[in-house]
């Protein structure tokens, strides 16, 4: 058993090694008491599993690669455990290959395998993660945080060889992670200020506490505790529930002789039950008595509410869309010591309204203007609502701007926090809550712009906090105001991914993320890494050779029709131009269509060259052109990157022309083709190319090469098709016309194929 991972506070987070069959039975066992008698089980303990499908896994590239399962971990779980199983083929490719699995609270986890760089002004935490070497492996999280939780797994990074499917044996690795908890059906309760006496003896006894909506601060204390009638406290309080990737639990141990206890938590999170553990450190049998007891502090907000809007007049509220801020009544009777009719404020709050634009998209802004007042005596604190559960799979921009005139010798701090704001800003500007590190911003003189990117938020309600100082003279910022202009969006891709990337929407079953497929050699979250990008004369030189290798159909197309294939000729024109990846191309048709073409007329070359060879009776030729094309249009509409799609009737096709080489060899006693010249000069210069466009197609592309190889695969494919191509029958012309009517049209004769025709 070994440790994965570290956290502040009590969370307990093991991973082990372990069967099955015995973690089931662990589980399935009865836990211990909460309190009281340690020889009898707690009935109020009840477990629970939650499956999903299995996934198979793919090697990393982007994190679309990653496969991703989600879980809801219900409220009052006092264990979590993830049983991660992890199943092989049986094939010689199937070898130990090391896993990689990543856990998240509140929103998927942000990864990076390839150590790519991040955007300028993200800000990323470690993840959490697991490697696996072994075919089964458990993770237990005592306390864990209700709500969502993400497990992501891949295989190590991708070679970036492009295999053709089914040609080259590969091993699948099947992974499913089922979620087994602990939880307790009925927890006590407590009341602020009202004691809560518990008696612990070798088991914990679990309660909680409901904080409401602008709680400004919660003292936990313990009072008149006792150990077996004697003075002193051996009592460890654990507060709050365990989160990855990081854990923000505290942890209180009363250990002194003292009777009281107690434990301050500024800015809890808003609007929720906050777990409290107590366990008792004496030795077994000895009881611990004591009374629990939870004080709140409220913290009083004044807000810009729809009632300031409606006593505003127009030209009030055309001042407050040049962002200058309208005298309303509740401006004016706001002093500068935070107070409204003796009342003390402790924020004051701007409310935003929050506009669903697309999936995963949301726009907001504040409701009655575009600034945002910011003062020294409070914070001005602005609530952004991401919890309805869809809005973790994008990426949290926050910009905000500053009239450099208007901040001479100040500065604005900001704090951007999940689950409470900032309610106390001090000259560290260490920017956490209770339970949350948030993310510090600041706006001066120097620096009038500042901006964040947050990508997956979590699930949660989240706040901006800004407030005005003056680290050098404080009593200037007595009677300053400043207005700071934000922007906050939450979109799917940061810059749609840029001109390197595409922004793909991913799907989990209901839940909904969104991912950047970059190309060209970026990389990164955002395609933004340009560390292994193309130059631009790489990219115009790789274009070029993909456009200009498809020129060399014009050697086969003009043989073709030199000598009366004119079928033959269509489909080479056909893959020629499909094969062209050049703007005007793109511009009519999307790149799947444009895609599924050019592998319908590269497999269709084949066949109809092929064919050709065989020298068939005319009829019986096209109408097996006719058949091979539908076949082909129908495997590539299954899978178009399957081997046995194009090489089965590419191989019925040689399989035919090798008969019908065969049957003239025996009827004319002789070899055939007879000429060793055309074996020699045409035969095996076309069949050595065409084994070569395979084996390149096949074994030596990958996603650096692919403008190079791909190229030579065209050439090598038209090249082929130009030397195979029979000859035309000698002593015979391709078209003669036997007599001509009256009416001006003329009967003519094809004397190899006995077929009439009027021109």
């Amino acid at each position: 058993m070994r440790r994965a991972g570290t956290g502040t506070g009590g969370a307990a987070v093991v991973v082990a090694v372990a069967v099955p069959l015995l973690l089931l039975l662990l589980l399935a066992r009865s836990p211990p008491a909460a309190a009281g008698d340690g020889k009898k089980s707690d009935a109020r303990l009840v477990s629970e599993q939650f499956l999903q499908a299995p996934q198979k896994l793919a090697f990393y590239s982007w994190y679309g690669s990653a496969r991703l399962f989600h879980f809801r971990v219900p409220p009052d779980t006092v264990l979590l455990r993830w049983l991660l199983q992890v199943s092989r083929g049986s094939g010689p490719t199937c070898t130990n290959m090391e896993i990689t699995v990543y856990f998240r609270y509140g929103a998927p986890p942000v990864i990076n395998p390839l150590g790519t760089s991040f955007p300028d002004n993200t800000s990323v935490q470690p993840s959490f993660l697991l490697k696996m070497l072994h075919s089964n492996a458990s993770v237990n999280i005592s306390h864990p945080a209700p709500g969502d939780w993400f497990v992501a797994a891949h295989l190590p990074p991708s070679s970036h060889k492009i295999e053709v499917k089914g040609f080259v044996p590969t091993c699948a690795y099947i992974f499913q992670p089922d979620m087994l908890v602990v939880r307790v059906v009925e927890v006590s309760i407590l009341e602020p200020d009202v004691p809560f006496p518990q008696t612990l003896l070798s088991h914990p006894s679990y309660l909680k506490v409901f904080i409401p909506e602008y709680t400004q601060e919660l003292r936990l204390e313990l009072q008149g505790c006792a150990s077996n009638g004697s003075l002193g406290c051996p009592v460890r309080l654990t507060v709050g529930s365990a989160t990855l990737p990081g854990n923000f639990q505290k942890v209180l141990t009363c250990s002194g002789p003292t009777q009281a206890c107690r434990l301050l938590l500024p800015s809890p999170p808003w609007d929720r039950w906050l777990q409290v553990t107590a366990k008792s450190l004496a030795g077994p049998r000895v009881s611990v008595a004591f009374s629990a007891v939870a004080a709140l502090t409220a913290c009083r907000p004044w807000s810009v509410n729809f009632q300031h809007l409606l006593q505003s007049s127009p030209n009030q509220s055309s001042n407050a869309s040049t962002g200058l801020l309208p005298p309303t009544p509740s401006y004016q009777d706001l002093d500068r010591r935070g107070r409204v009719g003796g009342g003390p404020f402790c924020l004051r709050s701007f409310p935003v309204l929050r506009e669903d634009v697309d999936v995963v998209s949301v726009r907001f802004q504040p409701l009655d203007r575009v600034s945002v007042l910011v003062q020294s005596d409070m914070p001005s604190v602005m609530r952004l609502n991401l919890n309805t559960g869809m809005d973790s799979g994008g990426s949290l921009t926050i910009s905000m701007r500053v009239n450099k005139t208007a901040i001479a010798n100040t500065s604005v701090v900001a704090c951007v926090t999940a689950a409470s704001p900032l309610l106390s800003f001090n000259a560290s500007l260490s920017c956490t809550t209770a339970f949350f590190q948030g993310h510090p911003l600041s706006l001066s003189a120097s620096s009038p712009t500042a901006n964040l990117i947050i990508p997956y938020p979590e699930t949660d309600n989240w706040y901006l906090s800004l407030q005005l100082m003056c680290p050098e003279r404080p009593e200037e910022c007595e009677q300053a105001s400043v207005l700071v202009e934000t922007t906050l969006y939450l979109v799917p891709c940061l810059n749609d991914c840029g001109p390197y990337g595409q922004c793909l929407l991913l799907r989990r079953h209901g839940y909904l993320y969104a991912g950047c497929s970059c190309k060209a050699g970026w990389r990164g979250w955002s395609c933004t890494d340009n560390s292994t990008a193309q130059t631009a004369a790489q990219q115009k030189a790789a274009a070029l050779l993909l456009t200009l290798s498809n020129l060399v159909f014009l050697a086969p197309i003009a043989i073709s029709v030199h000598r009366s294939l004119l079928v033959e000729a269509s489909v080479y024109a056909y893959t020629m131009f499909f094969s062209t990846p050049g703007e005007a191309v793109l511009c009519i048709l999307n790149y799947d269509t444009l895609q599924y073409c050019d592998f319908l007329g590269s497999g269709v070359s084949i066949w109809v060259t092929i064919l050709c060879m065989a020298r068939l009776k005319a009829a019986l030729k096209y109408v097996l052109f006719l058949l091979g094309a539908l076949v082909f249009a129908m495997s590539l509409q299954l899978d178009r990157r399957a081997a046995w799609n194009t090489m089965g009737p590419c191989l019925f096709a040689i399989v035919v022309m090798v008969t019908m080489w065969v049957y003239r060899c025996g009827r004319r006693r002789h070899c055939y083709p007879p000429s060793w010249q055309r074996w020699v000069f045409y035969l095996l210069p076309g069949i050595s190319m065409a084994a070569v466009a395979i084996t390149i197609y096949t074994s030596m592309m990958t996603s650096d090469n692919y403008y190079y190889t791909h190229s030579i695969w065209h050439m090598l494919l038209a090249g082929s098709a130009a030397f195979l191509l029979p000859p035309r029958e000698q002593h015979t012309k391709p078209w003669a016309c036997s007599q001509k009517l009256t009416c001006h049209y003329e009967i003519c004769k094809n004397h190899r194929d006995e077929l009439y025709t009027v021109t």
